[in-house]
């Protein structure tokens, strides 16, 4: 252990779920656009800038080409950069292709504002070991831009890295205070033996490989660890000894035997020193990264008022499937080993929705299977609970108050009670337990004279008839208080996202299912601009989710809008040209986003700092989340034309991982970045998001407290929100919750939250938009209760001023 660390952290033990593999990369290797072959064009230098010994300056016509040569060691998939110029107005867009097929068809290269302005557009492509062939063809009758030259950084499958701050620890912390570890940070053992560190290490064929371990020793004391593969001991004590500094690494390699699929390689500090400061585990070869093929369309038998018999038939996998998980709607609910399987403890009278994953040992998570609907039975004939006592409400306060209640009985146990608003019958707190609690804090509305009752529901899902009301009580006032709303517009299909046009004379709004966008005014004339091209559903939540218009669109000069949806190949990030009528034009500027039935994320948002914010889903592959490697589970930032955007923690397009499923984004006053994030069974959070952290998913579902993970600032019982979009009034966030069927206001106090209550609870159905309106204390909000999860009416955006 790093001597400098607290003895506090030396205690901490803490478990991490699943190591990240990170297929090796080399350096980039930089091909001058003046030596690759030239279709239709001169090497020109009349423009500064340049590197090299000058640049590309094709004709102005359709099918003028520059296509580079490009070697790659071995196979493997490459990040492509192209350096380029345009000092048009106009965008000069370019079809890329690798070895004679397009990876990127008419891949926007935008205006730089003048031929001496230099900028990147970064996409990735497969490459063949050996020489490839990347050709940039004009697609218009502007040609191509100019260009400087390529940058190539081939992903090789020759070794794959694991990260040790992804890896499960016991006695030990994540930590950064060293320079020079790669990833996200290392892990420093406890100064204790049998501290340890093990990896989830997947091998696409059984045999011998090298495990190679990269460490800091900066003591002058050996510190050795038992190395094991499976279990069984491939090097004891194996000698790690000083590296002068702890900013020096160094590297340890042992031969071991490992099986097809997945593996665990632990290292194990053999003496009271500990470990030394574990950075990664190389292994040799590549890793098993082939999904299982989707699971068939399922069925349910022998239904029950609690319990059904769901088969389906197996998925294939070129090692093995080792489980099934089984989902309802985007929650996991059980995990088989085969099918059939037995699902219990299901709710009554209920119907589900349910979709089977298959996953194997390396935790490669196949798409989904087709979906089946299947409705328990109602439950047999049975007294119900009694009915609670009347409540008595005290500690009212202006957002809650402390609610008691006489206990029900029942014979075969109550198993929780709802605390509802008595005018409406809206759900304001759930209390579970075994027994549950008779007392609850019960957040309210500001304002507000209220009645409650409480319900109490058993074991078997019955519920027993309202206890006699609450006496009358009113809430205090406050401020930034969500008024009663009026219809901007109805008549919607799943409204998604709203974008306000910078002068606020009117939003977009997108349609999920129908891939349609629409202007609304503020007096809610809604007219048609246009449908985004190749988006797909899922079935699911994927669709056409968030836009945003440029912060500097004006119409003219600048006409970029830009959306992410789902296509056949993933989820994308796009642009398309609106002139204030109508979309036209579309280019792809970020995929590789994998998609799933749900997990898709959606939402994007211009920051403060104008680069541009994308909230990406897990895809039903929790390991996705922890992986720095991937885009999903991510908050990622991006320049306008999809590269990675300058001082992001990594370099790469990321900027916050260990995300589940997160949708809302906005800053507050100060430029601090909020985001809403949907947990799966038992709580959703409010998370500040800071540039390079580790949300904690599928580690921690709300606060946990593990080293090297951040805690949210607020969570909510997932029946109480299913948050989605968020919006930011003065010093007030709001928060649309899709489940919980209400708009969260939750009062910030700089970096962390003070007050939360709630508005409109089950007034207006499950709530998914929300955006302030421009020059105004007040908001849009938009339901989506026409989506399956809904009662079917149509949905209606609404205004709200906020006081």
């Amino acid at each position: 252990m790093n001597v400098s660390k607290p003895l506090s952290s030396a205690l901490a033990c803490l478990l991490v779920l699943g190591a990240v593999a990170v297929p090796a990369a080399a350096a980039p290797t930089r091909y001058e656009a003046e030596n690759a072959t030239i279709s239709q064009g001169v090497v020109a230098s009349d423009h500064a800038g340049y590197s090299g010994a000058g640049f590309v300056n094709g004709d102005n016509v359709a099918g003028s080409f520059t296509e580079w040569t490009v070697n790659a060691p071995a196979a493997g998939t490459a990040t492509l950069s192209f350096r380029y110029a345009n000092g048009a107005t106009a965008d000069r867009p370019s079809d890329i292709a690798v070895n004679g097929a397009t990876v990127a068809a008419a891949r926007s290269f935008p205006s730089t504002g003048a031929w001496t302005t230099w900028t990147t557009v970064t996409l990735t492509a497969p490459l063949v070991a050996g020489a490839n062939k990347v050709r940039a063809t004009a697609t218009e009758a502007g040609g191509n831009p100019n260009w400087d030259y390529l940058d190539a950084e081939v992903r090789s499958s020759s070794f794959t890295d694991y990260q040790a701050e992804s890896a499960t620890i016991s006695q030990g912390v994540v930590a950064s205070n060293h320079a020079g570890f790669t990833g996200s940070g290392f892990v420093d053992y406890d100064n204790v033996a049998g501290s340890s560190v093990e990896f989830a290490v997947s091998a696409a064929a059984a045999g011998t490989q090298s495990l190679t371990f990269r460490f800091a020793n900066g003591t002058t004391a050996d510190r050795p660890m038992t190395i094991t593969v499976n279990g069984s001991t491939v090097a004891a004590g194996r000698s790690f000894p000083g590296t002068g500094a702890w900013t020096t690494w160094q590297e340890i390699t042992v031969n071991a035997q490992l099986r097809a699929g997945g593996n665990t390689v632990r290292a194990t500090a053999a003496t009271a020193n500990g470990g030394p400061n574990l950075d990664r585990l190389r292994v040799t070869g590549p890793g098993d990264t082939e999904k299982p093929t989707p699971p068939g369309q399922p069925a349910c038998s022998d239904i029950a008022h609690d319990a059904l018999t769901l088969d389906w038939p197996p998925s294939t996998d070129d090692v093995a499937v080792a489980a099934y998980d089984v989902y309802h709607l985007g929650q996991q609910i059980a995990t088989a080993t085969a099918p059939p399987y037995r699902l219990t403890g299901l709710d009554p009278d209920f119907a589900y929705r349910l979709s089977v994953f298959a996953r194997d040992a390396s935790g490669n998570v196949s798409l989904s299977s087709p979906e089946v609907t299947c409705r328990t039975l109602p439950v047999p004939a049975d007294d119900p609970p009694s009915p609670p006592g009347r409540p008595t409400v005290s500690g009212v306060g202006a957002t809650s108050a402390t609610v008691t209640w006489a206990a029900s009985t029942d014979d075969g146990g109550v198993r929780a009670y709802l605390v509802r608003d008595h005018a409406n019958g809206a759900v304001l707190a759930t209390v579970t337990g075994s027994p549950p609690a008779t007392t609850a804090s019960v957040p309210l509305e500001c304002a507000r004279t209220y009645q409650l009752h409480v319900v109490a529901r058993d074991t078997a899902g019955q519920l027993s008839q309202p206890g006699p009301p609450s006496a009358s009580f009113t809430t205090g006032n406050c401020g930034s208080v969500p008024q009663p709303p009026t219809t901007v517009a109805g008549g919607w299909d799943v409204p998604w996202d709203i974008s306000w046009a910078p002068d606020g004379s009117y939003a977009l709004v997108t349609e999920r299912d129908t891939f349609k966008v629409f202007k609304v005014t503020p007096s809610g004339a809604k007219t048609q601009v246009g449908t985004v091209p190749d988006v797909q559903t899922t079935g699911g939540e994927g669709g056409l989710m968030g836009l945003d218009f440029s912060p500097t669109w004006n119409g003219t000069t600048d006409k970029d809008v830009f959306f992410m949806h789902t296509a056949s190949e993933g989820n994308r990030v796009a642009r398309m040209a609106f002139d204030g009528a109508t979309l036209s034009g579309y280019a792809t500027l970020l995929q590789g986003i994998d998609k799933n039935r749900y997990h898709n994320g959606g939402r994007i948002r211009f920051g403060p700092d104008g680069y541009l914010y994308v909230a990406t889903g897990d895809a039903q592959q929790s390991g996705n989340a922890p992986d720095l490697d991937s885009l999903n589970g991510k908050i990622l930032r991006i320049t306008r034309t999809g590269a990675a955007a300058p001082g992001n923690p990594f370099g790469t397009r990321v900027y916050s991982y260990g995300h589940r499923n997160p949708q809302g984004l906005a800053w507050d006053s100060a430029g601090r970045l909020w985001s809403s994030e949907l947990g799966n069974s038992s709580r959703d959070e409010l998370n500040l998001i800071q540039p390079g952290r580790n949300y904690g998913w599928p580690t921690c579902e709300g606060a946990c407290g593990v080293s090297g993970m951040t805690d949210p600032k607020y969570t909510w019982g997932v029946a109480e929100a299913s948050p989605s979009g968020i919006a930011i009034v003065g010093s007030t966030l709001f928060m649309a919750a899709l489940r919980g069927k209400r708009l969260w206001r939750v009062v910030l106090n700089g970096e962390n939250v003070s007050t939360v209550n709630s508005s409109f609870n089950g007034t207006y159905g499950r709530l998914r938009a929300v955006e302030k309106v421009p020059g105004a204390n007040a908001i849009w909000f938009g339901s989506t209760n026409s989506d399956a999860n809904g009662d079917g009416s149509a949905d209606v955006i609404r205004r709200s001023a906020i006081q």
